[in-house]
């Protein structure tokens, strides 16, 4: 059988590796979808040639959240608060997106990430209202030809009028997913996105969790989002009952105290950050001071493109900006400046390549350009103004680029964007596409009389007597255990 050899040429080759450092010249060797020798100079005679002088080669980027279905209303809550994308987004939009919707959605919204240097993607797949939109968000992937962590959501968008039935079929539903999708080793892993903590009966997130482990899957789950309320809390209690691990992926935890934060390290959690939705919607602040304080490396995420850009670019930039500021604003408040930067764009970029890719449970196939892992790899350049000069790749990269300076884009060896044109892609008829279904399902809400967000007065206070119900379930579990004092 035949090897399928590409080599990488006379790029300017960021590793992220540390025992293997940066090549300001060097060639990548890529065999059969495998990273197999870098160096300053490969005699390779006997494969195909990626040109990348002028550019730099570094790791595909990897975002840890991201509601990719969202993709087809793009910026519709370019002015809600957090309750209004609650009310408009996953009660409203979410319930007239049909299937096909959906694939076209995962498709639209994945195929716009790896046009901006994404690799990989944990797709918080939360718009599943029969098995036939699970199925949707699955193949809209697998059509793209992202690598992704497929992450099964169980939320009820119509608890009026579910098309699904009882939580149970749902968690039946994850199972067949799991056996039809994920059978094999291939771009997409398993991964299941949690309720809401206190948004479901506490048995119901339990249901979840074991799901989840029953089939070794990530476990991502929205945290610490909803200041003054129970809702997306749960992370002492979890513990108490010996439900946290190294497996999750905390997103956002902005209102957490300390014991959130102690029981999120000692369990070996990861968290994902997402910037522009924080700071536009109402979050709080970024956690990324947290993060340091508590020994836990940060990672990015676009979040909802429904409200932000899907390019992580600017994440990184906003994200290294909030950082620093953060960081700095004890000592401006002091009368004082601060005598060196916090953070370095060198390590921001650890955020969205090595950090991530150990969040998804990836670290041993992505996240870096070490001989063994998987040619996920991207060539950032071209005729761009601000690519030249370069005197600091790494300023270059978090400070000056954006998608249209990801030249070429390889996953899993196979290149999905050459030269600025994406491949394999009609991007005008998939434009398109996405134009008209944005259209009918909009038109379908108008149709039915809902107006957007449609956030009823007092939004938060009439969830809080629920939720507050579904904790005292949690902590009853926990105290029957013996895990929380009274």
């Amino acid at each position: 059988m035949s090897t399928h050899r590409t080599v990488v040429r006379n790029g300017h080759v960021l590793t992220m590796d540390p025992a293997l450092g940066d090549l300001p010249v060097g060639d990548v060797l890529i065999e059969d979808g495998v990273i197999t020798a870098v160096a300053p100079s490969l005699e390779v005679t006997d494969a195909e040639v990626v040109d990348a002088s002028g550019h730099l080669v570094l790791p595909g980027l990897i975002d840890t959240h991201r509601h990719t279905w969202q993709s087809l209303v793009r910026g519709v809550c370019g002015d809600w608060t957090l309750g209004d994308y609650y009310f408009g987004i996953r009660l409203g939009v979410s319930p007239a997106y049909t299937p096909d919707d959906v694939r076209l959605g995962n498709r639209y919204g994945a195929v716009d990430a790896l046009n901006a240097g994404v690799t990989t993607l944990l797709d918080f797949s939360h718009c599943n209202n029969t098995p036939d939109h699970a199925d949707g968000a699955v193949r809209g992937l697998q059509e793209a030809g992202i690598r992704a962590a497929f992450c099964y959501g169980f939320f009820e968008s119509s608890p009026e009028a579910t098309r699904f039935g009882g939580h149970a079929a749902r968690v039946a539903d994850f199972h067949r997913i799991a056996d039809t999708y994920f059978a094999s080793d291939g771009l997409l892993t398993l991964g299941v996105s949690l309720s809401e903590i206190f948004g479901l009966p506490w048995d119901d997130t339990v249901a979840e969790l074991t799901a989840a482990r029953e089939r070794r899957a990530l476990l991502v789950n929205h945290a610490g989002c909803v200041f003054g309320s129970v809702l997306a809390t749960g992370i002492t209690e979890m513990e108490a009952l010996g439900l946290l691990g190294p497996d999750m992926v905390h997103v956002h935890c902005c209102s957490f105290g300390d014991a959130e934060w102690e029981a999120i390290a000692r369990s070996g959690g990861k968290v994902s950050i997402s910037v522009e939705t924080e700071m536009n919607m109402g979050f709080g602040r970024p956690v990324f001071s947290r993060c340091r304080e508590h020994g836990v490396r940060p990672t990015l995420s676009a979040d909802v493109v429904s409200l932000n850009s899907g390019d992580l670019w600017h994440e990184l930039r906003f994200g290294l900006g909030y950082a620093r500021a953060d960081a700095d604003l004890p000592i401006n408040t002091a009368g004082a400046m601060p005598d060196a930067v916090s953070v370095t764009a060198r390590e921001a970029l650890d955020w969205s390549t090595v950090n991530a890719a150990d969040a998804l449970g990836l670290g041993d196939r992505i996240g870096s350009l070490t001989p063994g892992k998987r040619a996920d790899l991207i060539l950032v350049g071209g005729p761009a103004l601000e690519q030249h000069p370069r005197v600091d790749p790494y300023a270059t990269l978090v400070f000056q680029t954006t998608a249209a300076d990801v030249r070429t884009v390889l996953v899993d060896g196979m290149i999905v964007k050459r030269d600025g044109v994406l491949t394999g892609t009609d991007l005008a008829a998939l434009t398109a596409e996405a134009d008209s279904a944005a259209e009918r399902i909009l038109g379908r809400l108008r149709d039915a009389g809902r107006e957007l967000p449609g956030t009823p007065p007092g939004a938060w206070a009439a969830i809080e007597p629920v939720a507050r119900e579904y904790h005292e379930q949690a902590v009853r579990a926990a105290k029957d255990r013996g895990g929380l004092s009274s």
